[in-house]
């Protein structure tokens, strides 16, 4: 079971399989549609048969032009008639095999074409190379592993935050729903290295791996970590056991669907009124949406290497503010987050206030002191 193998072992049996990998079979970098590997056989089977007919009218003693020429009209039909007298047995045996090889071999080849073509082959290619072209152009994207149920909620909900979002699955049907969806996306297994630098990690500012299988999670959090040492990776966990292992592969945030979802159903059973509060069911409203309705919001002004709020107290930074918001928590650059900081607390490049005020003065502070704002206003962030 996944709780008691190390992460060592782990990784060892990431890269010795002693078994196909059901996530990498479907990789697209080792197999060829069966309508293109119909062309790619029928058109080598079609050229070995011209160079072997060649060769062997070459060998007879015919002239090089004298072979191609026959050859060119026995395998298209065109009855010419011979170049030279066909006058024994071995070299009519040889050219009724020149006529069915050859035939047969372009007969296979405009098959596959017509299959290709019909399938829509030719068109979802052009498509890839679309698609690998404008993944060349991303920087600071998200990728999402996995486009289930929380892979497909989590790829909508970072696309309304106006973040591009990279989509890899092994499911074609899923890699389809993606696309139709809008989104780009790769098929292939993200435990693969070569899938990730395809979709660009070394790029991205964050990666979430969604799919329900702990050990793949863990493999794709070391290779995702390996191959970018500054992403953000935040991993799916099914089993508590799981998160410390994700943590020790490299993940920075791990989430257990089944753990949230309980206590969610916890609170509603004995905390009813304060949920309510927060999530009317009558007007779906928000927290932030209530807020809203008070001329307040939640925002995260991020203190930029040019603020002037630099080396500043946070106590001097509420009271140049007038009393338009409050500080309710603070970011570090390197991921600490702390609630309830203290006033005595100085502020770093890189760092995050997590703030409450009203949203008419909080635009002006973060204009006056050049923060980069990001706003949490009815469940969307936007930058600004």
């Amino acid at each position: 079971m996944l709780d008691t193998v190390p992460i060592d072992r782990l990784r060892l049996e990431h890269k010795h399989p002693s078994r196909p990998d059901a996530m990498t079979a479907g990789s697209p970098r080792r197999s060829l549609p069966p309508a293109l590997r119909k062309v790619v056989i029928g058109g080598l089977f079609f050229l070995a048969t011209q160079a072997i007919a060649i060769l062997g009218y070459w060998l007879s003693g015919w002239s090089l032009l004298d072979a191609i020429y026959m050859v060119v009209i026995t395998i298209f039909g065109v009855g010419y008639g011979e170049v030279r007298p066909i006058n024994t047995p071995a070299l009519r045996i040889f050219t009724i095999f020149v006529i069915l090889a050859g035939t047969s071999s372009a007969v296979y080849l405009i098959g596959g074409l017509a299959q290709l073509v019909t399938e829509g082959e030719i068109r979802r290619a052009l498509g890839v190379r679309r698609m690998t072209r404008e993944i060349r152009t991303l920087q600071r994207h998200v990728i999402v592993c996995g486009f289930g149920r929380i892979g497909q909620t989590l790829a909508r909900k970072v696309t309304e935050a106006s973040l591009p979002v990279i989509v890899i699955d092994t499911d074609e049907t899923r890699i389809r729903q993606a696309e139709e969806q809008g989104f780009l996306a790769l098929r292939g297994s993200a435990t693969d290295e070569a899938i990730l630098i395809d979709a660009g990690v070394e790029r991205a500012a964050t990666i979430a791996t969604a799919l329900p299988d702990d050990a793949a999670n863990v493999f794709i959090t070391l290779t995702a970590r390996g191959l970018n040492p500054n992403l953000t990776i935040i991993a799916r966990g099914e089993l508590p056991a799981t998160e410390k292992k994700l943590l020790q592969a490299g993940a920075d945030r791990v989430v257990l669907p089944a753990t949230i979802g309980a206590l969610r159903m916890a609170h509603l059973i004995t905390h009813p009124a304060a949920l309510n509060l927060l999530e009317s069911s009558d007007s779906h409203q928000t927290l932030n949406e209530l807020l809203g309705e008070l001329d307040i919001q939640m925002d995260e002004l991020a203190i930029a290497p040019q603020s002037p709020l630099i080396g500043h107290r946070l106590g001097a930074i509420e009271v140049s503010g007038k009393g338009a918001f409050i500080i309710v928590a603070l970011r570090r650059a390197t991921g600490e987050m702390i609630l309830r900081p203290g006033s005595d607390l100085f502020l770093h490049a890189g760092d995050t206030l997590i703030v409450i005020g009203h949203s008419g003065d909080l635009p002006r502070f973060a204009k006056h002191y050049a923060l980069q704002r990001q706003v949490q206003y009815r469940g969307v962030r936007q930058r600004s």
